[in-house]
């Protein structure tokens, strides 16, 4: 099971969030299946997912998507998703 924290922030301040479960085991080359889920259900474009965010999240729990990865116009300042899973 998975579990990812998703959080949008604008001026350093949170502006929205949502906890992601899915019941899959995580696998590095499917991260950005799990990153479009996300971004559906948070009803924002998504980015595009580069080998350096699946490994950023493989290795430090973390990826962060700045308005540069996305290819429409976000209103948000970067998209941070966070490993939220209970050990």
């Amino acid at each position: 099971m998975i579990r990812i924290w998703a959080k949008t922030y604008k001026h350093n301040r949170i502006t929205s969030s949502m906890i992601y479960e899915s019941i899959d085991q995580f696998l590095s080359g499917q991260f950005y299946l799990h990153v479009q889920e996300i971004c559906h259900k948070m009803d924002i474009p998504s980015p595009m997912v580069l080998k350096y965010h699946t490994d950023n999240f493989v290795e430090f729990n973390r990826a962060v998507f700045l308005p540069a990865d996305f290819v429409e116009t976000v209103s948000f300042d970067k998209l941070v998703l966070e490993e939220a899973s209970l050990k």
